[in-house]
């Protein structure tokens, strides 16, 4: 479990290598930002976090927990799980857009391709109403 790193994931180098096959370019692990998304579009205030379903309990076949030490790997599920919600509100309240994407959608690379085009060409001005701004 602790060879296990948080950056340069096989899931999060899928989801890179097919936004930059997309033409989006985007910045790495922003350390400023809370909860430090793994991939940024700064200019369009966009946020994705690749999560691996196993450490932040997506619910999903790969959700399991350990046999051994079972009360201390349900207290650090749920404590990845609050930290996971508060990054997210957290971000929230400074104007960006977050997207999650589980290690387990990786796999479905069509389905992943239209998830994120969605998320990415949403656009903020598209929302408000005619005349607005």
């Amino acid at each position: 479990m602790a060879r296990i790193g948080s950056k340069d994931t096989k899931p999060e180098l899928t989801v890179r290598k097919l936004l930059h096959g997309l033409g989006y370019r985007y910045r790495l692990h922003r350390r400023d930002l809370p909860g430090t998304p793994d991939i940024c579009f700064p200019g369009r205030k966009k946020a994705v976090f690749v999560h691996g379903c196993f450490w932040h309990r997506h619910g999903c076949r790969r959700t399991t927990t350990p046999g051994t030490r079972t009360s201390y790997w349900t207290q650090k599920f749920d404590q990845n799980v609050v930290r996971d919600r508060r990054n997210l509100t957290d971000l929230d309240e400074l104007g960006w857009k977050t997207l999650v994407v589980w290690e387990c959608e990786v796999a479905d690379l069509a389905s992943l391709t239209e998830r994120l085009v969605a998320f990415l060409s949403e656009n903020p001005r598209d929302l408000e109403p005619a005349g607005a701004g």
